[in-house]
């Protein structure tokens, strides 16, 4: 759209790139905040919400054909306060509104369409409207004029209807604690099991996403009952993934989603947080089965990621665009012409192979996969090199410049774990840089840590997710570097997140801090979606981090997220894989080691190399000074030593590989 000659409204201010692409609507847009809602109170007008975030499809379909509308602009600016989102910037407003249109529809997506009181009262929910009515259904033209119309003949009828939502939505939050039984595991693998799609992988038809929080799952239960049905699940569907569409076989990293069952279609844009996951679960698989290929894709994702997503001073971009020039997909697909082009004699193999034909596999064009093929089918590097060129000359999607919280701590996770398969030093060195930018760059004046940054601090607080994940990405980043600094530093992170977002009364911790009241109400999520819940993560890394420091309190803390989150656990398993994840964690007690000596490596390579998902581990004597409980612990003679306890029995301490690995009851895991 040729903005040029148009004034800007007063997102022009903002830093959200999402909001950015709204600034030149001829809606009369405001940021989430205090001036937008003054002004709908002060002129008895209802607020229209709208929520998105700049790489989503469907958000900019709705902005081409309504919000850059002139008729859609003046409706809005004449009886409502509009207010844009971006759900990555506010992604505690985003929870608490998705949740109303989930509970008020049965679905949810984006964009979201909330049209709400002055007193942020919701009395509408969708996701995109047309603007005009179809096929019997009204489009957002009459749904706001009608609304309207309500809202000026019977406001009280409203202002009650949402009153009535906002203490449903309360109602549902509530949480009665329980004890939850460890039978829910079974039950989990049992659904995920009926569920499978045998000859694609993935769970529950099409779309498909990439569900890594659900193959974790998988992977603990593997570890738990030494299940290979579990792990056999996990790999199909990893090579599946990267077979079809949905991986980017030029240039790498997943797409968001699949629109169908084979893994073909995908919806183009690009998350970090879907790729840090999905890396994560291949270096794990690769510690189990030793097998090349998941070594390869969890690589081949960091390359795209260091490439593509790299802010040049530390940190990772959130996510590319699904479209160019207007297109979904356009800069990802090709003709038959274009391959014969680029690769001249080459051309004809590499269609083959990869499913290239005249008539195409998306809209007349094509897609390159390896559905039906073996992976031995694989184009040689050369091969590849000469596609990118090429496509790199496109022009190409857009690219969200966001540095969040939450997806950086879940890709410097990932790095963490890639170092240790690999022992590239790159990977840990780009952990940390990243890591020390997030705790440098995120934080405001007061030491409040922020959603993120982009060309300075973003304005919205952080939330319980973020102080979450990044803990987690500290424990990491302790671990695989043994670094004092970074355990002191996690120790910190979770007392402050302890004391912002814990529920003191009825326990498990809520999405806002107690020091932000924009909403309605404070949420406690527990669903592990595309990213794990920040309450199931917490229970996982709470419990790492109390071993690490002797905390018992912490330990407490930890188990009680399941006694508190029970049933709704119990209800929909396979909602709350990551927390049934951190469970086995809680019943099998996991391992503990503790490391005196020079040489701590000798013992933690082996650690980082093998799969031991539950498993936290320490170097004595750089803590014995802030941790006494440490003093009991030295080297025997003059040789490092190792102490292990194991499901809550220790041994005695071993200063030997082989009788390390004995004492793990190291089986190699390989299958």
């Amino acid at each position: 759209m040729d903005n040029e000659n148009k004034k800007p409204n007063r997102l022009i201010d903002e830093k959200s790139p999402y909001l950015l692409q709204h600034a030149y609507n001829p809606v009369d847009w405001y940021p989430w905040g205090y001036e937008a809602f003054e002004k709908a109170r002060r002129e008895e007008k209802l607020i229209f919400l709208s929520i998105g975030y700049s790489t989503c499809h469907w958000c900019h379909v709705m902005e081409r054909e309504s919000f850059e509308d002139e008729e859609v602009g003046d409706i809005l600016n004449r009886y409502y306060v509009s207010i844009k989102v971006d759900r990555e910037e506010h992604p505690d407003v985003d929870n608490y509104y998705m949740g109303v249109c989930q509970a008020l529809t049965g679905s949810g997506g984006w964009p979201l369409t909330i049209i709400m009181t002055p007193d942020k009262h919701p009395v509408f929910a969708a996701t995109y409207l047309p603007k005009e009515d179809s096929y019997g259904r009204p489009g957002l033209k009459t749904i706001l004029l009608k609304i309207n119309e309500l809202w000026q003949k019977d406001r009280e009828r409203l202002i009650t209807t949402g009153r009535e939502i906002v203490s449903s939505i309360k109602k549902l939050e509530r949480t009665s604690p329980g004890e939850l039984d460890p039978g829910v595991i079974d039950k989990a693998f049992e659904t995920l099991k009926a569920s499978y799609d045998r000859k694609y992988g993935g769970f529950f038809g099409a779309p498909k996403f990439p569900m890594p929080c659900t193959l974790l799952f998988l992977l603990g239960y593997y570890d738990y009952r030494k299940d290979p049905e579990a792990l056999e699940m996990v790999k199909n569907t990893l090579k599946n993934m990267y077979k079809g569409g949905i991986y980017d076989h030029i240039g790498f990293g997943l797409c968001r989603y699949s629109t169908d069952r084979r893994w073909l279609v995908p919806h183009f844009e690009k998350m970090l947080y879907d790729n840090a996951l999905v890396c994560f679960v291949c270096a794990e698989v690769y510690k189990i089965t030793r097998d090349e290929f998941f070594k390869t894709f969890a690589l081949e994702i960091i390359d795209y990621v260091l490439r593509n997503l790299k802010n040049p001073d530390g940190g990772f971009y959130t996510a590319e665009d699904a479209d160019s020039e207007g297109e979904e997909g356009r800069f990802y697909t090709w003709t038959p012409q274009e391959i014969r082009q680029v690769l001249g004699d080459r051309a004809g193999k590499f269609m083959e192979n990869y499913n290239i034909t005249e008539r195409g596999n998306f809209e007349g064009k094509n897609i390159p996969n390896l559905i039906g093929r073996d992976l031995s089918c694989k184009m040689d590097e050369d091969t590849r090199k000469k596609l990118f060129e090429y496509r790199e000359q496109r022009v190409k999607p857009f690219r969200d410049e966001k540095i969040l919280v939450s997806g950086n701590s879940l890709m410097i996770a990932s790095l963490f774990r890639a170092y240790g398969i690999t022992k590239n030093e790159n990977y840990r060195k780009e952990a940390e840089v990243a890591l020390n930018f997030i705790l440098e760059r995120a934080r405001g004046a007061d030491g409040r840590l922020h959603v993120g940054y982009r060309n300075g601090i973003m304005k919205a607080r952080a939330t319980f997710d973020d102080y979450s994940h990044l803990l987690w990405a500290l424990l990491e980043a302790y671990e695989y570097t043994l670094d004092t600094g970074y355990l002191n530093k996690a120790k910190s992170l979770a007392d402050e997140m302890i004391d912002l977002f814990y529920d003191k009364e009825a326990g498990g911790f809520y999405l806002t801090g107690s020091d932000v009241d924009h909403l309605p109400a404070r949420a406690k999520d527990t669903d592990d979606g595309a990213v794990p819940s920040g309450n199931s993560v917490a229970a996982f890394s709470l419990a790492r981090l109390s071993r690490l420091l002797f905390d018992s309190g912490m330990d407490e803390l930890a188990r009680n997220q399941y006694r508190v989150f029970a049933r709704r656990i119990s209800a929909n398993p396979v909602y709350h894989t990551f927390f049934l994840y951190s469970f086995i964690y809680a019943l099998t007690g996991g391992i503990e080691v503790i490391i005196a000596g020079e040489r701590p490596e000798k013992f933690t390579n082996h650690l980082i190399e093998n799969f031991f998902p539950y498993a936290v581990w320490a170097h004595a004597d750089s803590l014995k000074e802030i941790i006494p409980a440490y003093e009991n612990y030295g080297k025997i003679g003059s040789m490092t030593a190792a102490y292990v306890c194991k499901n809550g029995s220790c041994k005695s301490p071993v200063t030997t590989l082989e009788e390390f690995k004995e004492a793990l009851g190291f089986d190699g895991h390989k299958t």
